[in-house]
């Protein structure tokens, strides 16, 4: 059995998750941005599909990435050199969001073929409040003008969340992924929660730690004093060296 959330109650230890289903945690709450805030400086994150009650989760292993680990394969290199195409950092959160819904692009926590359900109104709507509050960003591939694929997640301190990402051409989620990556690394960022295991986040570099291991570095990185606020500035391939 899992706790049910009243509003003003407090999540249960992670470390009490459920094994099967691996990590789920808690039901019910709400996803106001206290609450969602809350969850990710404890590496607490939700997933359920529509109709079903919020359900929170904090999987063990969890999957990670730092950014200084980043592969770069000699395709998704070659597509990097590529002269035809612009990283936009939250330019169309709102349409990055419905493209991962739309296509039916896993949570980065599911399988790649699981569905996007889950990304419902009341979804879009809570991360919406959190990207006008600038925690949650957008990131991008432009081609030819077209928005061809991108991801979105949430900053806190110098840790980011990824949630979801989809792609339009080949490769445009993975290029907007590498464009994140190395501008964390600049700024200092130690650490990408990716959830759970895929082989197109372990083929970028990312691995599974102890859920102990996570969460105490965790609150290092959620600690520092780094302010919210939009990330508007946009990158070509000029900007990552492959």
């Amino acid at each position: 059995m899992i706790p049910w959330l009243e509003r003003d109650d407090p999540f249960p230890p992670p470390a009490s998750a459920l094994k099967h289903p691996n990590g789920l945690l808690a039901a019910g709450a709400d996803l106001s941005p206290e609450r969602l805030l809350a969850a990710y400086r404890q590496g607490i994150f939700p997933w359920y599909s529509d109709g079903e009650p919020i359900l929170w989760w904090s999987p063990d292993p969890r999957m990670v990435l730092i950014p200084t680990e980043l592969k770069v394969s000699r395709s998704l290199a070659k597509a990097l050199r590529n002269r035809h195409y612009e990283i936009r950092f939250d330019s169309a959160f709102e349409a990055v969001m419905q493209g991962c819904a739309a296509r039916g692009a896993g949570h980065a926590g599911a399988g790649a073929g699981d569905s996007g359900t889950w990304i419902s109104d009341d979804i879009r709507a809570a991360y919406q409040r959190l990207h006008e509050q600038g925690y949650a960003h957008s990131v991008e591939t432009w081609i030819e003008g077209e928005l061809a694929g991108g991801l979105y997640g949430v900053a806190i301190g110098r840790m980011f969340y990824g949630e979801s990402m989809f792609t339009r051409v080949r490769d445009a989620s993975k290029m907007a992924m590498v464009h994140l990556v190395r501008r964390l690394e600049r700024q200092r960022y130690g650490m990408i929660d990716c959830q759970m295991h895929t082989r197109h986040l372990a083929s970028l570099g990312a691995r599974p730690i102890p859920r102990s291991n996570f969460s105490l570095r965790l609150r290092e990185l959620v600690d520092y004093a780094v302010t919210p606020m939009k990330w508007d500035a946009p990158e070509t391939d000029n900007d990552v060296a492959a």
